[in-house]
């Protein structure tokens, strides 16, 4: 087979053709303190500027060969844009991300909430779709450029107290649904606004729906038809991931409607393989955190090897990268791809 570039590799996986190798890429967050350097960039500041954030997103892909570039690096711009007051700690020295500083909705009685007409010019989202452009202008011929939103039930996590959320889905499901149903167009709205703007993949984050919290039946009854919903609007290639032991929903997620499923490195992927079967795209699964951040090159090595070995479709964390990675273990993740053949 020719040699594809990183781009083709995605998009020919994507529309499922033959690819020559796995590709390794994310839907995360993967930003690392080595392009930050590179930049003389803090990366605090990054999430208040499209072109510091864009810079730092693609500096994976120019450092390293990662095979393809994600913003935004944080959880927080469909809840900003809702009205959520957010800290991003701009002239902190630190590794922080922006959190919720204020929430919309603080007990059950506050849920009756309205969505702002003017959802997508709120908060970061046109500072997103300004990151989005730049992103595809510097490194869109080589590479994909993606980005994320959140899912309804992790997106309502986020607008009101966890507690109320996971107490509610069990005693009042009809109330919560009506929530998600609401959270759901603002997803679809923002998600169309990336889509305007360039991005090649979308990835809708559902950590919040894990099944260490929530079990199959209520994830299937409650969450399911929302995240149908959004898949159904977006247009790109996409993916569904939640975080956890997800070998009991893989079926549901594959369902979703979106292109490829994400999963942890809680999963079994080779029992999801086998659930699945050999055409369904399943990303996944090595931890980013233990293995490619504090880990040796030779477990990066054995675990990289460990996802192909057991059927990912292509290489990819189970959640976002922490910065801290060391070059040397990024570079052994992507060496070991590259020689990799079925």
């Amino acid at each position: 087979m020719t040699t594809l570039n990183s781009r083709e590799r995605v998009l020919k996986l994507f529309a499922g053709e033959e690819v020559d190798r796995p590709p390794c890429f994310s839907g995360m967050g993967n930003v690392t303190t080595e392009g930050l350097k590179s930049l003389n960039q803090k990366f605090a500041a990054t999430h208040l500027d499209a072109r510091m954030m864009a810079a730092a997103a693609v500096s994976t892909y120019k450092l390293f060969g990662f095979e393809g570039a994600v913003a935004p690096f944080d959880l927080c711009i469909e809840a900003e844009a809702m009205g959520c007051e957010i800290n991003v700690y701009a002239h902190s020295e630190d590794l922080l991300y922006p959190t919720i500083k204020k929430k919309l909705i603080h007990n059950e009685a506050e849920m009756e909430i309205a969505i702002p007409s003017d959802i997508t010019t709120r908060g970061r989202v046109p500072l997103m779709v300004e990151t989005i452009k730049l992103m595809k202008k510097d490194i869109g011929a080589e590479a994909v450029v993606g980005s994320y939103v959140l899912g309804p039930f992790t997106l309502a996590g986020q607008v009101m107290e966890l507690n109320d959320l996971l107490k509610l889905s069990f005693k009042k499901p009809d109330k919560i649904g009506k929530l998600l149903d609401q959270l759901t167009d603002v997803i679809i709205q923002v998600a169309g606004q990336y889509e305007k703007a360039g991005v090649d993949f979308i990835t809708v984050r559902e950590m919040g729906a894990t099944s260490d919290v929530l079990s199959p039946r209520v994830f299937k009854g409650l969450i399911l038809p929302y995240l149908q919903k959004i898949f159904a609007k977006i247009k790109v290639p996409s993916v569904i991931h939640i975080c956890g032991k997800t070998n009991d929903i893989v079926p549901a997620m594959a369902d979703s409607g979106a292109k490829a499923i994400s999963v942890d490195q809680k999963n079994d992927v080779a029992e999801t393989r086998k659930k699945l079967g050999p055409k369904a795209l399943v990303f996944g699964n090595y931890d980013p955190y233990n293995v490619l951040v504090a880990g040796t090159p030779d477990l990066v090595r054995q675990t990289i090897r460990k996802c192909m070995d057991d059927g990912v479709s292509a290489v990819w964390p189970g959640c976002d990268i922490w910065p801290t990675v060391p070059a040397e273990n990024f570079k052994t993740m992507m060496d070991e791809v590259r020689k990799y053949r079925r």
